[in-house]
């Protein structure tokens, strides 16, 4: 993988390779091509086979749940603030595996039945303040138009006159953190609610309104249907708050579903931000270019935890219907087609945060007379 802006620091050797920029020519092969290396068992869902992780994940939680509910409170002074953030840490990642099997029901990866994918996935996403069919939506136009710097639907990066005034004062270390910070604790919801880091609308858009920019007549039934699960769910958190304590809702619920969040933030981001990834613009973007813009993560064991989304994320924004249990023998065997279209990096995701907030400030073409590579913009971060 390379560098597709200017580093502001030469990368070391070990870098260079990780660092390389991604080809954003035309692709020697077709999908066609790619789906022909994959054997045809990993495109079958099994209900019993996703059911199966939805119990695995359930069950975990339910066991964290208890332990923490049940023998917290029976430890000596001062450790259950220690136990807490921990319990925070551990449901929140089981909780995020949870997040995946529902974004699996949202692209129809979990069964071969629509109905049931999307009652699963709606009440699953539901109980995670998550508007189902209103990302799922937004979601679906995001893997449709991958990599476009005018259609694509999230995290979209800006181009220099795009920059807001006040971005110059952000690009140092102390900004870095503050823009990390809220970007892992906030972006979800802001973005839900807001739009923030989406693609620009002519008029305010928001995923809670069935009637903005973001939807079809079609889709509208829909949205009524993902607001009002949020609001059984907020119900039924008030609920709790007025009989165990809003400390407790706090400390059972809102703590995990923060780590919930930051990770749903982070993988994203990390998929579609790194300093060797084109971005195009209507010139230049196709679909299989916009697909294979994008890289696998290594988040150790956390990518068995997180159904592994993480690394084989490339096979995924190709082949979005196939289920997540046999993403990874897809990934092997599409590389030998791929080749060095394929995009992966193994850096700790702290250091690919922080490297790509560093980075990755807005996307410019090259300068130079060669009329391709004004549709084709790379990230740099320099703003005098």
């Amino acid at each position: 993988m390379g560098a597709g802006g200017r580093m502001s620091v030469p990368p070391s050797p070990a870098d260079s390779e990780v660092l390389k920029r991604a080809p954003d020519s035309k692709p020697p092969f077709t999908l066609g091509q790619i789906k022909k290396a994959i054997p045809p068992h990993c495109f079958q869902r099994s209900v019993l086979h996703s059911f199966s992780y939805v119990a695995h994940d359930l069950i975990i939680a339910s066991l964290f749940y208890y332990v923490a509910t049940n023998y917290f409170h029976l430890l000596p002074h001062p450790l259950p603030y220690v136990a807490w953030p921990v319990f925070w840490a551990v449901q929140g990642c089981v909780l995020t595996g949870v997040w995946v099997i529902a974004h699996e029901c949202g692209h129809h990866a979990f069964s071969d039945y629509q109905l049931l994918d999307d009652i699963v996935g709606l009440i699953l996403h539901s109980c995670l303040l998550v508007p189902y069919f209103s990302w799922k939506h937004s979601h679906r136009r995001h893997h449709s138009n991958t990599g476009s710097l005018d259609r694509d639907e999230v995290f979209v990066p800006k181009q220099k006159s795009g920059i807001r005034w006040y971005s110059k004062y952000l690009n140092n270390p102390v900004g870095r953190f503050v823009t990390l910070t809220i970007t892992l604790t906030l972006g979800w919801p802001l973005y839900l609610a807001f739009n923030v880091s989406g693609r620009p609308y002519d008029r305010f858009a928001c995923h809670f309104d069935p009637y903005g920019p973001i939807y079809n007549d079609r889709e509208r039934a829909e949205i009524f249907i993902s607001d009002a699960g949020i609001l059984a769910v907020s119900y039924g958190l008030y609920r709790l708050a007025v009989a165990k304590g809003l400390a407790w809702v706090l400390c059972v619920y809102g703590g995990p579903l923060l780590v919930v969040n930051a990770f749903l933030v982070m993988i994203t981001y990390l998929q579609h931000t790194h300093p060797s990834l084109p971005h195009y613009d209507s010139s230049e973007w196709d679909w299989l270019k916009g697909a294979l813009a994008t890289v696998d993560r290594d988040y150790g064991i956390l990518n068995k935890v997180f159904h592994n989304i993480t690394d084989t994320h490339v096979a995924h924004h190709l082949f979005s219907m196939m289920p997540h249990y046999h993403a990874m023998e897809a990934t092997k065997a599409i590389k030998p087609v791929l080749g060095e279209y394929y995009q992966a990096d193994e850096t700790p995701v702290y250091k690919a945060m922080w490297r790509e907030a560093k980075e990755c400030v807005y996307v410019h073409p090259d300068d130079d007379d060669n009329q391709k590579s004004k549709g084709v913009f790379w990230y740099r971060n320099k703003l005098d």
